[in-house]
């Protein structure tokens, strides 16, 4: 599969179920805002997110090629094994037309040595 990266860096935060959606979450290139019976989750900037937010830091990103069809299977388990079998925790998630997998800045070389090993290839 081919890939791109956004290198951020990017925070993914936790805010309370109820908690109105922040003004600094949808500022930047990227953001994902995702409201449960449990939390806010919110992903964007780093820079945005102010110090005292609950929130784990310092990620990259990861965007599979797409698009890709609802009915395709296993897209992600090709890309997050290789990732799983090297011990690199990811934080993945879906839009309409692709995946994004945000990792870690300390495991980031790991992350993509295993995936030019298992065949994945990085584009421009």
């Amino acid at each position: 599969m081919k890939f791109t990266i956004l290198r951020g860096p990017y925070t993914i935060c936790r805010l309370d179920a109820t908690a109105e959606v922040p003004g600094w979450a949808a500022n930047g290139s990227f953001c994902s805002i995702t409201r449960t019976p449990n939390e806010l989750s919110v992903i964007c900037d780093e820079a945005q997110v102010p110090l005292e937010t609950r929130a784990e830091r310092g990620f990259s990103c990861i965007q599979l090629q797409g698009p890709f069809g609802f009915q395709e299977i296993g897209i992600l388990e090709l890309f997050l094994g290789p990732l799983a079998r090297s011990g690199v925790p990811v934080f993945a998630l879906s839009t309409y037309d692709t995946d994004w997998i945000l990792v870690q800045k300390k495991h980031w070389e790991n992350a993509l040595s295993a995936l030019g090993r298992a065949g994945h290839e990085l584009i421009a």
